[in-house]
């Protein structure tokens, strides 16, 4: 068996509950949680924590691998170590000692399954006892006594001359459960390394390295990637294209209000051919209008709960693609099947908390009615011209 076991406390000295702070919305913890429980190599997943405010973050999320464990106080100290936790947890469990441990930090969340995965796999072909992950460190060495370290100053190579080191990065750590017990330690014996982009040594531990991790996070999480450009963009209606208000004037008519800024992603949407539509589970002359203002190729209304998923399979067949090819934004319980299932989902910042803790879904920061549509269909036309 391969367990995954991610260590997080209240306590912080630099950043207050840094481990559940909002890094591209979501919680931090959110990227190590989402990187182990795709590892097809990953069996169980433990969260060890003190704290109530990280096990309630944990718990929304409902990932089926994740388990809940509660260390203990003095372990969650600022004097207690990690491996101090590691032995606690695996005392009380009743692991076998040929069984893999992987330690992975919450800090790193540059982490993804396929570097978990291929960790293992190079720790399993090897004949090494343990293995820990390194970036790539490209920076000169010196030290306090002007030696310099790590290269020679009298013949400066050239950075894409230099091999560089590798840098502990602190995302990946595998031993043996009973190497761990014996040695007291992640790392025993002969030691393998797994290579990382040099832009994974960021570990976020102070609040400067949170505006840093920001723009990495934009420029390499897969999450706002698309396999395929996109062709089709599909929208819910209330709570995503409107504010989920329901306005009644005093003789009963009634009345839903849509975002202008909406409507002309709309327009630039077909402006570059890709497809554009509506699917609701009510079914309204407002939506009926609105949808004619916008030009929609597709209004599907009345769809039932749990239906959205095949009437969108029915328009792809329609339209010779894929769901490889779709982006939906929805931001409740009935978007959630087809949501896990498009090439690229978002959600409003109003959604409700089972729709945002979908893996890889994109938190917009603007909610339905106030142009968070216009904020998704931008990111679309970004990401298909390869930006």
């Amino acid at each position: 068996m391969n367990i995954a076991f991610i260590p997080v406390r209240c306590g912080s000295q630099s950043v207050a509950f840094k481990n559940i702070k909002e890094l591209n919305g979501k919680p931090l913890i959110y990227w190590a949680l989402l990187a182990v429980v795709n590892s097809k190599h990953i069996d169980k997943v433990y969260v060890a924590t003190d704290c109530k405010e990280i096990k309630s973050a944990v718990s929304h999320f409902n990932f089926s691998k994740v388990s809940l464990y509660d260390r203990d106080k003095g372990n969650a100290s600022n004097s207690a170590s990690t491996e101090d936790v590691m032995l606690e947890f695996l005392d009380k469990k009743d692991f076998s000692n040929d069984d893999l441990f992987l330690l992975i930090q919450a800090t790193s969340p540059f982490t993804t399954a396929e570097d978990i995965d291929l960790s293992i796999d190079k720790l399993q072909k090897s004949n090494a006892d343990s293995l820990l992950s390194c970036a790539v460190f490209k920076r000169f060495l010196w030290d306090k006594n002007g030696k310099a370290l790590n290269y020679n100053y009298q013949y400066r190579p050239k950075r894409q001359d230099f091999s560089g080191n590798l840098i502990e990065n602190g995302a990946i750590y595998i031993s043996s459960v009973g190497n761990v017990k014996k040695y007291k330690n992640r790392l025993s014996g002969k030691i393998e390394i797994y290579e990382m982009l040099e832009h994974t040594m960021l570990e976020l531990d102070e609040p400067d390295d949170w505006l840093i991790a920001e723009q990495l996070m934009k420029k390499y999480a897969d999450y706002q990637k698309p396999k395929n450009k996109i062709k089709l963009f599909l929208s819910d209606v209330d709570g995503t294209l409107t504010d989920a208000g329901m306005y009644y004037g005093e003789n009963g008519e009634e009345f839903k209000k849509f975002n202008t800024h909406d409507g002309k992603g709309f327009e630039l949407l077909k402006n570059v051919g890709i497809k554009t539509g509506i699917i609701t589970s009510e079914k309204t002359k407002i939506v009926e209008n609105r949808a004619r203002k916008l030009k929609v190729d597709y209004l599907y209304q009345d769809v039932e709960h749990g239906e959205k998923l095949q009437v969108v399979k029915e328009i792809c067949k329609m339209e010779n693609i894929t769901l490889d090819e779709v982006a939906y934004a929805g931001d409740d319980i009935n978007d959630r099947e087809l949501l896990e299932k498009v090439s690229v989902s978002a959600c409003p910042k109003n959604a409700v908390d089972e729709i945002k803790c979908i893996p890889n879904i994109i938190q917009l920061k603007r909610t339905g009615g106030y142009g968070a549509v216009r904020e998704f269909i931008e990111i679309i036309l970004k990401k298909n011209n390869g930006n």
